[in-house]
């Protein structure tokens, strides 16, 4: 019996060879659900969930509803125990790919390739992207900074210009997936943690209740604290 450990490394091999330049992004939560795997490739998003031998469908029709939100294609990976009936509990634009050893060996074979999602939300979409990563869609798009909105603004922002065409959608998908390319991890943490502190300050500045005042210093000095931390690593 294959479960979802077994699967993952081999999973990850086998999409190497069949897409060519790809990244990984492993559990990554969506809505109520969270994604076995998003993979990034030069100009789409895949969401991939595993379905092994000791899985249900129990929770299977909320994550596809949750994973049409967010991914340009998905894709639902089985072990021989679903390969027959998978097809009646996901989408006909899901694609499926089944999994099994042979003499020893894993054997991924592409049973149905996806169509392009109808379902997906550019809004939702975007979430994926962290808050400094916006700021260089904003900037390549040449759009206002919006250094004092949160994230939902800018986001909106951005899918307004979207639906009247002043965004071309081919040309922000590629963006978006460059920048996942590019997303280093340890940089990100550093941006954010100026970010927050940033947003300390400001709230500090316009604070005028004593107890609160406090209570935003000692938040602020915990951020610029974690953020000596990080960057010493």
């Amino acid at each position: 019996m294959l479960r979802d450990k077994d699967i993952r490394e081999p999973l990850f091999d086998f999409l190497d060879v069949y897409f060519g330049k790809n990244r990984i992004i492993e559990e990554k939560t969506m809505g109520r659900s969270r994604a076995d795997v998003v993979m990034v490739t030069p100009d789409a998003l895949y969401g991939i969930e595993i379905k092994s031998d000791a899985d249900t469908y129990a929770r299977l029709a909320r994550q596809v509803k949750d994973y049409d939100k967010y991914y340009d294609f998905n894709y639902v990976v089985v072990g021989t125990s679903h390969a027959m009936h998978i097809r009646e509990h996901v989408p006909a634009y899901w694609g499926v790919i089944t999994v099994e050893i042979v003499d020893g060996v894993f054997d991924f074979y592409v049973f149905r390739k996806p169509a392009p999602n109808p379902k997906m939300l550019w809004k939702k979409k975007l979430e994926i992207l962290w808050r400094p990563e916006l700021a260089i869609l904003q900037e390549l798009n040449q759009m206002p900074k919006y250094k004092q909105k949160s994230k939902s603004f800018v986001i909106g922002k951005i899918a307004e210009r979207l639906q009247s065409g002043k965004i071309d959608e081919a040309q922000l998908k590629s963006m978006m997936c460059e920048i996942l390319f590019e997303r280093d991890y340890q940089a990100i943490a550093e941006n954010l943690a100026e970010y927050r502190k940033g947003e300390i300050t400001k709230k500090l500045e316009q604070e005028n209740d004593p107890e609160k005042q406090i209570e935003l210093m000692m938040l602020r000095e915990t951020a610029r604290e974690n953020l000596r931390r990080k960057r010493r690593r």
